[in-house]
């Protein structure tokens, strides 16, 4: 059973989904509090982002959306100077629902998780889908072999290209508050779709001699 009760690191430009490996460097010294107490209690954060205008209170507490993903800490290096490098894994989506006082420097909630399971419909979905997100993949990845490993499961597959094909913020955001995966496979081919009307193709002329 989760905690209800979660550290909040928001983050501007990452979103984590369940399932992926989150690599983090922690510097800041309200961050590094609560490493050492995550790591005291149940390894768990949470990974919010952070809204727009963000900057004009980056030293309190901005504003984040509500839907993140709390990550379980896998790995963990301390330096020498008390900096971290971690590494979470995505367990489960949530929805704030209270944050806490100043308790702590950092930022903590109360929780409700959202879970996130594949029906056996929702696998027929996206198994159907998979060969036109392959091809979409092809059109838009710099290396489209490396984003589709095929050692993964269909929701593993969907939220690591969620999590990291190169798109907005924002994007990732709305990918990961879609309704299930199944939901958020649709969505994603969305997204590839406008992205490979918008790159650039050199006709067939222009590459012959």
């Amino acid at each position: 059973m989760l905690t209800t009760v979660i550290p909040l690191f928001p983050l501007q430009d990452v979103v984590l989904f369940p399932g992926v490996f989150l690599p983090l460097h922690v510097f800041e010294m309200r961050y590094r509090e609560m490493v050492r107490d995550c790591l005291a209690g149940d390894r768990l954060i949470g990974i919010s982002l952070l809204q727009p205008g963000w900057e004009h209170d980056a030293a309190g507490r901005p504003a984040i959306y509500p839907v993140g993903c709390v990550g379980l800490v896998s790995h963990v290096g301390e330096l020498s100077d008390g900096r971290y490098n971690l590494v979470l894994q995505g367990v489960e989506k949530y929805r704030i629902l209270e944050e806490e006082g100043s308790l702590r420097a950092y930022r903590r909630a109360s929780v409700e998780y959202i879970e996130e399971r594949l029906t056996p419909a929702d696998r027929e979905s996206v198994r159907r889908r998979k060969q036109q997100l392959e091809r979409l993949l092809s059109e838009v990845a710099e290396s489209p072999e490396q984003a589709f490993p095929s050692n993964l499961s269909d929701e593993e597959v969907i939220n690591a290209l969620a999590q990291y094909l190169d798109m907005e913020p924002i994007e990732r955001q709305a990918l990961l508050e879609q309704d299930g995966v199944a939901r958020r496979c649709e969505a994603l081919i969305d997204l590839l779709e406008m992205k490979a009307m918008r790159t650039p193709h050199l006709p067939d002329r222009g590459l012959r001699h």
